[in-house]
């Protein structure tokens, strides 16, 4: 299980030197930020419920401090997009915003299910990922990913579904790694075979930034006024009409 606070920030070498990326992620119970620069990827990771408001711009802040660069270097800034909570999510795309349009830079926006789906992959070297994110509403938001030279692509579509209905996709074939707190949660009432799993995993910045680092190469970045979350469901906390 992941345990509360700050975990050890840690370096990973990377090839893109000349490129210099932010990501951040609020989507889940998870809040964590991760940077690339000079070919180095630095990271913080928090599980911290209901603490993303105070808790990221300080993180941020200390990323930075601790990389020596200047929010001015940056490249672009990418971001956990959802699916995920609804606050946390709009958290994450209120600061990505509001730096980007200061800064002038575009964002890059991320599935969170993706996210964890790379996550396995770099933890537990899964080829195919059925990613489960536990949506309340006794649903689950689902996402099933393949590996191609590195990137955990999508595999059909993501949805939020009862976990009845969660299934992989018609060509699958091979061993499949569950990830996420839908199988947590609903592991007894999803009805797919896997060869292992992780249900307490959380998307984390790092793996967010990996997949950021391939949109970036492909010419994905959008301005800051495209940055839109992603929430699977057509209706959410939607007000009521007044009387």
């Amino acid at each position: 299980m992941p345990q509360a606070g700050l975990m050890p920030v840690h370096f990973v070498t990377c090839p893109t030197a000349m490129t210099t990326l932010l990501a951040l992620d609020t989507a889940t119970e998870a809040c964590s930020v991760a940077l690339l620069h000079n070919g180095q990827v630095l990271s913080h990771y928090e599980v911290i419920p209901r603490l993303h408001a105070q808790r990221l711009l300080p993180m941020i802040k200390q990323l930075l401090a601790d990389a020596e660069v200047p929010l001015s270097a940056l490249d672009a800034i990418a971001f956990g997009r959802g699916p995920g909570a609804f606050t946390g999510v709009r958290i994450a795309i209120g600061v990505v915003q509001g730096l980007a349009f200061a800064l002038e830079r575009p964002v890059l926006p991320v599935s969170n299910l993706a996210v964890l789906a790379q996550r396995s992959l770099r933890e537990h070297g899964a080829q195919q990922v059925a990613a489960a994110i536990d949506a309340r509403m006794d649903e689950v938001y689902w996402g099933c990913y393949r590996a191609e030279q590195g990137e955990m692509r999508l595999a059909g579509v993501e949805a939020v579904l009862p976990p009845e209905r969660a299934c992989l996709p018609g060509d699958a074939s091979g061993d499949w790694f569950a990830a996420g707190t839908g199988w947590g949660t609903f592991a007894a009432r999803i009805p797919v075979a896997v060869s292992g799993q992780d249900a307490a995993m959380l998307p984390h910045a790092e793996d967010l930034l990996s997949l950021a680092r391939f949109a970036w190469a492909r010419g994905e970045a959008l301005d800051a006024d495209l940055a839109q979350p992603v929430y699977l469901r057509d209706q959410v906390a939607t007000p009521k009409a007044s009387v």
